[in-house]
């Protein structure tokens, strides 16, 4: 398998992956493995389109490269419209999975309910989600969740370093964060803004690369955003400690790092996935393979009969 840690620090995913047949023309490193779908004797043909959360993204990128190696004849696409605008494709039909980075929620079931779509959710790995700041930061070693509502919660007032700390400088504070349709932007809503209103201020994008290279050109400037975007620039960004904690494969998967580690998912159209072959083969090949390359692109992988059990679980809907 690549090294994808590698690989992520230049190219992780842009709007869209389109990658299949033609659509991965890079060389797999001389003597990795590709990992084995049961599926790998039948050749298929078809195409399987995905959608969601740009957290997840990293892992699914790695994966549908993966998968190219073994169906080059199957076309994956996999967007990152968000977790919110993935549902919202999810169901409207036009996707067999959708990617999230929080749980479903109760309105997008009901809207599942009355599209008469069926779904089954699948857990992926375990994310930390990652609060940085600018390299030149020399001021800000660790906050703890109080000081990240005092920083982000809306309160019409100019948020400067000195109001946490009357040490730190006398600047303000330049804040980036996922969009609104993010689940990495609905998990803090909850666990940190409590549902009040995010700054203001804020610079909110659903593309996590743009929050990171906004982070990197400005000194006083901190965001949020999932674990392995922070793996995969910890050479040109800061992680803070929350409340003395710093996230990493241990305190995540132990929960030591609170609030803000976190499930990461997929959600699969049972009909699509039970009728459509390649679509069955690729979220087997998915669930085979989620916990190698979570752990490649700097996520925590599940224990392993977690993914036995969603196996199991795919398996049910034929």
């Amino acid at each position: 398998m690549r090294n994808w840690k590698f690989a992520m620090a230049s190219t992780i995913l842009g709007s869209a992956l389109l990658l299949g047949a033609c659509g991965s023309t890079e060389e797999t490193a001389t003597g990795s493995e590709t990992a084995d779908s049961s599926s790998d004797e039948a050749v298929l043909e078809g195409s399987v389109t995905g959608d969601g959360s740009s957290t997840v993204a990293p892992i699914l990128e790695g994966i549908v490269e993966e998968y190219a190696a073994v169906q080059p004849e199957v076309q994956v696409t996999v967007g990152v419209s968000g977790t919110g605008g993935g549902f919202e494709k999810f169901v409207q039909g036009e996707t067999a999975f959708s990617n999230a980075s929080r749980p479903i929620k109760e309105e997008e079931i009901a809207s599942l309910e009355e599209a008469g779509i069926e779904y089954t959710e699948f857990l992926l790995a375990y994310d930390g989600l990652s609060v940085v700041v600018n390299q030149e930061n020399d001021w800000v070693e660790d906050l703890t969740v109080e000081d990240l509502k005092k920083l982000w919660v809306e309160d019409g007032s100019t948020k400067m370093w000195s109001d946490i700390n009357p040490e730190w400088p006398d600047e303000e504070v330049v804040f980036y964060a996922p969009g609104t349709a993010s689940g990495t932007y609905d998990y803090f809503n909850e666990v940190i803004l409590e549902e009040e209103d995010i700054v203001e201020s804020a610079t909110l994008s659903e593309d996590d690369n743009t929050l990171v290279q906004g982070i990197q050109g400005d000194p006083n400037a901190i965001g949020f955003f999932g674990y392995a975007y922070y793996i995969a620039n910890q050479d040109t960004l800061k992680v803070v400690t929350i409340d003395g904690v710093e996230p990493n494969p241990e305190t995540i998967e132990s929960g030591d790092y609170s609030p803000l580690s976190r499930p990461l998912f997929t959600y699969a159209n049972n009909a699509k996935i039970a009728e459509d072959e390649a679509a069955y083969d690729f979220m087997q090949f998915t669930l085979e393979n989620a916990g190698q390359m979570a752990e490649a692109v700097g996520y925590v992988p599940l224990a392993e009969e977690d993914y036995e059990q969603g196996l199991a679980d795919l398996e049910a809907l034929k």
